[in-house]
């Protein structure tokens, strides 16, 4: 298999073609992976539980992973996507409070101007059309129209813990129509 490059990030995977929104054209299956890493017990390869809902323009995402850890304060999760994303996935440790958006239209499409390949939100999200007008991957719990108060909170690239699964700084996330997959290495298609 020939390398070729994810037209959202600015790594390149072995074996991947080019990913559009469309499942079929997917380059990689999180149920590939699943039937590939089932024995793995190492806990390098973790499944998330099935909760997130799928938001933003793209479908299927992948790459290595920051994170953010805030309580319904997104001061962090907005430095972060104004930075740049060079293809990483942004996970968000909302402590799964259902209260208040994290990401909404515009962080969404800072987010994608940026570069990140999407972002995994263990809490809400808001305006809908703009997320899904937005050329990035989004994966929430669900939809909240209020928004989150500045306080300043939070912290960058610690560990964090998404739904009793534990995510670290420079794992790997894989996206797609079936669930959400993360492993300590990047997983060849």
């Amino acid at each position: 298999m020939m390398s070729s490059r994810f037209p959202c990030c600015s790594f390149r995977l072995k074996g991947l073609r080019n990913m559009t929104a469309a499942p079929s054209s997917t380059p990689f299956s999180t149920c590939d992976f699943c039937d590939e890493h089932k024995g793995d017990m190492s806990g390098s390869f973790r499944v998330l539980p099935p909760v997130f809902q799928s938001f933003g323009g793209v479908a299927a995402f992948a790459g290595p992973v920051s994170t953010v850890k805030c309580h319904e304060d997104n001061t962090q999760v907005k430095a972060a996507v104004e930075s740049p994303g060079e293809g990483r996935v942004l996970v968000v440790d909302g402590g799964g409070s259902l209260r208040r958006a994290l990401v909404g239209g515009n962080l969404a499409a800072a987010a994608a101007r940026n570069g990140w390949a999407g972002l995994v939100v263990d809490g809400c999200v808001r305006d809908v059309a703009e997320l899904n007008a937005a050329a990035v991957g989004l994966r929430a719990l669900g939809l909240m129209p209020l928004p989150t108060d500045r306080r300043g909170e939070g912290q960058r690239d610690v560990a964090v813990q998404i739904q009793g699964v534990w995510v670290r700084p420079g794992d790997w996330l894989y996206a797609d129509a079936d669930g959400i997959v993360v492993s300590t290495q990047p997983l060849a298609a």
